[in-house]
């Protein structure tokens, strides 16, 4: 053992390791809750540009590319403006976020009355065979993904969802869909919704059902969707829709994924395996030369997560 190294043990002390234990946790906390956030966002692509940036300063400074490394070392100059600039919306609701969660029992109760409430009211559309289109916003935001929309910012109950997606002349809200906020309350209504850019979806799945699945191949957005010909409810995340679910089986599925994400990945398997069924049964249905699609079997992806 050198000197320095015998100097540097000698002066560590219960205190100091502590210390240093603690500071080191807290950084690796810090990094891994930002990673959790921007996690599904457009701020992801973001970190990794200003990844590549570093890594071209640091090529050019290697190489003596003098005007390179100038021009880089000026925007490194101004980084923490420019993550202020581009990340403010979300800084913005990360901050909220914090104070949202002090009181998580709160929090816990509110999201459950939520879920109760959008339940009931896809429930109510589905027996009328009213289409619809609901939108939960988790870390990523979706304005940026949602054209044309009318902004509520209305508290959420079941005899207003209803009300929205009622196809009426005089109701111009009821196209489109309805967006709930992380606050958990209606932010937008008569949103339209980027379509899915899958090419193997069968026939059975129109407009609407594309459109749900397009927010959740961009986004982190979970999305139940009522079907007007067929009066199912459906559950789509990750790109993948879950089909014909029971109003319990929806209950279960949305407060599994809101309750701290402890069934996502559960369910993101089941719908995967709910999307494959379907795809082979389209399969078997054109080897066969059927025109008319085989129906998908009830339930296909029952997520049986519990709360």
């Amino acid at each position: 053992m050198n000197a320095s190294l015998r100097e540097f043990v000698d002066t560590l002390t219960i205190g100091t390791v502590l210390t240093t234990v603690v500071d080191v946790a807290l950084v690796y906390y810090l990094i891994y809750r930002v990673m959790l956030t921007i996690r599904g966002t457009r701020a992801a692509q973001m970190v990794v540009g200003i990844v590549l940036v570093g890594a071209a300063f640091f090529v050019a400074e290697r190489l003596e590319l003098s005007t390179v490394s100038w021009l880089l070392d000026n925007f490194i100059s101004y980084f923490i403006i420019l993550i202020i600039v581009v990340f403010q919306q979300d800084i913005r609701r990360a901050l909220g976020r914090i104070g949202q969660n002090v009181l998580p029992f709160g929090r816990k109760q509110e999201t459950t009355e939520i879920v109760d409430e959008v339940v009931a009211a896809v429930e109510q559309l589905a027996r009328h065979r009213i289409g619809a289109i609901v939108v939960f916003e988790r870390d990523a935001a979706l304005e940026e993904f949602v054209d044309d929309a009318t902004r509520l910012d209305a508290v959420l109950s079941r005899q207003l969802l209803v009300s929205l997606f009622v196809p009426s002349s005089d109701n111009e809200l009821h196209d489109g869909a309805v967006v709930i906020g992380k606050n958990l309350r209606i932010e937008l209504a008569r949103a339209l919704l980027p379509l899915s850019r899958a090419t193997d979806l069968g026939p059975e799945f129109g407009t609407r059902h594309r459109a749900a699945l397009g927010i959740t191949e961009d986004t982190d957005a979970v999305v139940v969707v009522v079907s007007e010909e067929r009066g199912e409810i459906s559950l789509c995340f990750r790109g993948s829709i879950a089909r014909d679910l029971e109003p319990l089986v929806l209950r279960r599925a949305l407060f599994g994924l809101f309750a701290g994400g402890r069934a996502t990945d559960a369910m993101a398997e089941e719908a995967a395996a709910a999307a494959e069924v379907g795809k082979a049964i389209a399969s078997i249905s054109e080897a066969r030369g059927d025109s008319t699609p085989a129906p998908a079997p009830a339930a296909a992806a029952r997520a049986e997560a519990a709360p």
